[in-house]
């Protein structure tokens, strides 16, 4: 188990998350931590962020005064509209989504298995609701699949598997995996980390993860500022 305090915040890990997006991609950015992710795209990167409810050009989460309760995300959060941001009906987000038009998806996930199945609609929790979204058209449509969770559960299950026990979205979609311990490629080899977050032991990263892991010959230490 990974002492308290230890790895990336939230903010953190979308921080490192933005830093890897290229200029000029089309990203669509779901719910939950990924939508952090928008407030830190480096300011000499275009990047333009999709929503699926029908929003191009989302912007950072906006403070809490300046909150429009018409502008919101496919998961009803509060978002901003960056000059030249357009609405459009949510048939042609699905369009832009099944048509191959995203660059790289952000999602969220339960479980992530070694050979990059994604599981992110469904526990095997009764008091929570499955919710699928357009998860599984994003999985399947978009060109990469970047996964932004934390690397254990809130009650310390492991979360990345050899095999996931929770219903797929969709299997071997995940192309990386960004957590508060880890960057982590899916490969045709399996599991390589690129990254591993300040402070954090492999032995200690290998201790959280339920499947192998392999270690690149360059792979960085994760510094990300107190954002």
């Amino acid at each position: 188990m990974i002492t308290s305090g230890r790895g990336l915040s939230r903010r953190q890990l979308a921080w490192w998350c933005a830093q890897q997006l290229r200029d000029g991609m089309y990203v669509n950015v779901g719910i939950g931590l990924p939508g952090y992710v928008p407030r830190f795209v480096p300011a000499d990167r275009e990047v333009v962020f999709q929503s699926e409810n029908g929003v191009l050009g989302v912007g950072p989460t906006p403070a809490t005064e300046a909150i429009d309760p018409d502008l919101i995300n496919a998961g009803k959060e509060p978002i901003t509209l960056l000059r030249g941001g357009a609405f459009f009906n949510h048939t042609d987000a699905f369009v832009m989504i099944r048509g191959g038009h995203i660059d790289v998806a952000l999602l969220g996930a339960f479980q992530v298995s070694a050979a990059g199945d994604l599981a992110n609609w469904r526990t095997d929790r009764d008091d929570r609701a499955p919710a699928v979204g357009g998860a599984m058209d994003l999985a399947v449509g978009a060109r990469e699949i970047w996964v932004l969770m934390e690397h254990t559960s809130s009650d310390g299950a492991l979360r990345i598997l050899p095999a996931c026990t929770y219903p797929l979205t969709a299997a071997g979609v995940v192309d990386r995996i960004f957590t508060d311990l880890a960057e982590i490629a899916v490969t045709d080899d399996g599991l390589v980390v690129t990254g591993i977050a300040d402070g954090v032991s492999r032995a200690e990263l290998e201790a959280a993860t339920g499947a192998q892991l392999q270690f690149h010959e360059s792979c960085t230490v994760l510094h990300a500022p107190g954002v």
